[in-house]
Parts: structure tokens; C-alpha cells; sequence
């Protein structure tokens, strides 16, 4: 990846006028006091949030000293690459991230650490539980109170018998209430998996998540930003199983116990559309507002974005997710540097024959020394071979000494 400062050249790109440092982790000044949503999401337009009798909302979540991503990641506004060109008109997300869905470089953001609500996008989390926890031939009898919640709903029926895979493509492609609940219940309740879904968050870096409900219905303390869906997103891709339920455009869920079967078709409607879409999930709630993450490929890369708190006028969000796909395959293309990084703890522990996977702000230059390393390791074929080698008369040296003292020692 292209470091430094960059300019306009017309209209076809960047070019280098100046050397700088990364950008995700030059020193920057701390955000300004004014910082809006820095500590929690906006006030509530109704009463979801209100607490049951008895119980109190949750406090806001503390705010990391150190941004997670890197020093720009505090930002509040518009986070570009130096010389960058103008955003694209009729954006009205409050806040947005796009990334390298491979390197994790985050290519442009606005207000990345903003606290926003998820509605539905927090079904990434729940689904990132589910194939961790659940596997996907298991099957999900579902309950009354499963199958009679608050809709959008994919249509399962209380009784029937499903498989963990069927599921998941319900709840992804059209993102299902009912899907979420039954999945809650077989996680071992609604508390229990919101508490799943929280300790995963915790786990894996997430540090402004936190989960009030299974299927992004909003409730008290409901809580994350673009910065931890992107970071979400990014993990939950390297899972089989959610990447392909997301990347399905029509579905059907078999017939079962004497019901139909149930036909799903993806919500997401840039999936068959926009050019090498691979899949993404669509949220919305009236506290929240729409709520978007979507991921393409183009000429070897695979790009991701999110965007909360948008509104579908001027410009519906379908149009504007394309329109900052399009930005960031333009800053790929143009080399641009970086202004952080997807940084997340993976959720096993290495063994001592495997590399730790990185959870720092790293250097684009380190991550493609790294990437040369050959499959052989640093260490090389001539290593081993002297290793061998060295070992073999280690061995031989033993085994002389042995027989000696053998043949020293008086017989029994």
C-alpha cells in the first residue's frame, strides 16, 4: 500500500508528492469535546428502551483511552486519506466505515467510534455465536413463543423441526425475528445469548457492543458503532457458513412435520445488482434508522462497508452503500494509505506450533513482509535440513554412549 501525501492528478487517481507517515498511526489531536454519540447512542424517539419495572438501564459504555483501529479512528467527521476526492453526494448515514475485507485496512470512515444502534445488523453477532457455539446439522424444534415474535419474520412454524443451517440463511437473508428468538431459546434463553453475544463481542474487540436483544430490536443499553460492525463483519466472513447464507440470493427451507416450505428470498438488494456483491444485511428500527453492511469484489479485491443511522432520502441506502463501494474500489485502485485497521482477538488460543494471529495497528509494510514469508516458514529448507542433520548426531552420540556404558557395566 501506497504511504504518502497524496494529490489529485485530474481525475484519474493519486500520485505521491511527499513521504508521511501511516496514517493509522500518525499522532492525531483528540477528539473535540463536542463529539457527538462519542459515550452513547442518540436519545430514544419512543419507549423501547425503557426498562422493565424494577430494573434500571444499563450505563453507557466507557470509552477506550487508546481508539481501537488506530489514532484517526477517534475522529468525528469525515476520516480520508490525505488528497482523498470529495465524497459522493447524497449520503446521509451519521456514521460509516469501508475496509479491506482481506488486510483489514479501513480505507475512509465518518465518525467510526460513534455509539449508534445496530437494529438488525446485530443479527452478525448472534449468527457469529450460533456457528460457534451450534453446529449446522443440529436441529431447532421451535417454541409458540419462537414462532409469534415481533416481525419481520421468516414464517417457521412452533414444532416443526429445522437444522441450524437452515436457520441461518432466515435469519441473514431475511432477517428473521423468529429465526433469532429460536436460536436465543436453543442458546439456552434470551439472556443467556444476549449474554453470549456480548461476551463474544467482548472477546473479540468489539469494545463499543453491546447486545439488548437477539434481533436488534431496540432495548435498554442497545449499543455498538460502524468501527465494531466492520469488525464483526470482517470475522464473521471467514466463517463458511455465514458467508454463504449472506451471498444467497433465493433459498427455501424444506418442508417439515407437515408444514410448507418456506421460501426466503435475500433482503439485500444489491446482491445480483451490484457487481461482484458478495452479501451483506439490511437493519432498521425507529430509534435506530436503517442501518447497512454490504461487501463486493472487484479486479482481487473485496471491500466492506457499513453505514448507521441513515435515511432513505435524497438518496435510497441501496444507492448510497453503492456509491461508497464505488469510492473505496476507486481509493484501492489509487493506492491510497490506509487511516486504520480491523483489529480483533481471535477466539482460540494458538498452539505453540502456530503464529498468534496479529491484534495490533500494524503497518501495511509489515503485513506484506509477512505475507512474503513462504509456506516453508522464515526459517527455510536449509535450516531444517542442518537441523536434521545436527539432531542425527545428537542421536547417534546417545546411542554410542549407551552401549559403552552397557557393555562397561558387570553382567546381572
Amino acid at each position: 500500500m501506497l504511504s504518502g501525501f497524496l494529490v489529485m492528478t485530474g481525475t484519474t487517481g493519486f500520485s505521491a508528492a511527499a513521504a508521511e507517515n501511516d496514517p493509522a498511526t500518525t499522532p492525531a489531536a483528540p477528539p473535540p469535546a463536542s463529539c457527538v454519540n462519542r459515550d452513547a447512542p442518540p436519545p430514544p424517539v419512543d419507549t423501547s428502551e425503557k426498562p422493565v419495572p424494577g430494573q434500571v438501564a444499563p450505563a453507557a459504555m466507557p470509552v477506550p483511552a487508546v481508539p481501537v483501529g488506530g489514532v484517526r479512528m477517534a475522529e468525528c467527521g469525515d476520516v480520508l486519506p490525505a488528497g482523498a476526492p470529495p465524497l459522493p453526494a447524497g449520503i446521509t448515514a451519521a456514521s460509516w466505515m469501508l475496509q479491506d475485507l482481506d488486510t483489514g485496512a479501513v480505507l475512509a470512515a465518518k465518525n467510526p467510534h460513534a455509539r449508534e444502534r445496530p437494529a438488525s445488523l446485530i443479527k452478525t453477532l448472534l449468527a457469529l455465536v450460533v456457528v460457534t457455539d451450534l453446529k449446522p446439522d443440529q436441529v431447532i424444534v421451535p417454541t409458540q413463543e419462537d414462532a409469534g415474535q415481533e416481525c419481520t419474520c421468516v414464517g417457521i412454524a412452533a414444532g416443526a423441526h429445522y437444522t441450524v443451517d437452515q436457520l441461518i440463511h432466515g435469519l441473514l437473508m431475511h432477517s428473521g425475528n423468529d429465526v433469532a428468538h429460536a436460536f436465543a431459546t436453543t442458546l439456552g434463553g434470551v439472556d443467556v445469548a444476549v449474554g453470549k453475544m456480548n461476551a463474544m463481542a467482548t472477546r473479540i474487540g468489539a469494545t463499543d457492543t453491546r447486545a439488548a436483544t437477539p434481533s436488534g430490536l431496540d432495548g435498554p443499553g442497545m449499543s455498538t458503532s460502524a468501527y465494531d460492525l466492520s469488525l464483526i463483519f470482517h470475522y464473521a466472513m471467514k466463517q463458511p457458513e455465514f458467508a454463504n447464507a449472506v451471498g444467497t440470493k433465493h433459498y427455501e427451507i424444506p418442508a417439515t412435520d407437515g408444514k410448507p416450505a418456506i421460501p426466503v428470498l435475500n433482503d439485500n438488494k444489491l446482491l445480483g445488482v451490484y457487481p461482484g456483491f458478495l452479501g451483506g444485511k439490511t437493519g432498521f428500527t425507529n430509534d435506530a434508522r436503517h442501518t447497512y453492511v454490504g461487501s463486493a469484489a472487484r479486479n482481487g479485491k473485496r471491500l466492506a462497508l457499513v453505514t448507521m443511522r441513515g435515511e432513505q432520502r435524497p438518496t435510497l441506502m441501496v444507492d448510497q452503500a453503492s456509491k461508497l463501494l464505488d469510492y473505496g474500489f476507486a481509493l484501492e485502485a489509487a493506492n491510497a494509505p490506509a487511516v486504520g485497521l480491523i483489529s480483533y482477538t481471535p477466539l482460540t488460543t494458538p498452539t505453540p506450533t502456530q503464529a498468534p494471529e496479529v491484534n495490533a495497528e500494524v503497518s501495511h509494510s509489515a503485513q506484506a513482509a509477512a505475507a512474503n514469508i513462504s509456506d516453508e516458514g522464515a526459517f527455510g529448507t536449509t535450516g531444517w535440513i542442518i537441523t536434521l542433520a545436527v539432531a542425527l548426531l545428537i542421536l547417534g552420540g546417545f546411542l554410542y554412549t549407551r552401549r559403552r556404558k552397557q557393555a562397561d557395566s558387570p553382567a546381572e
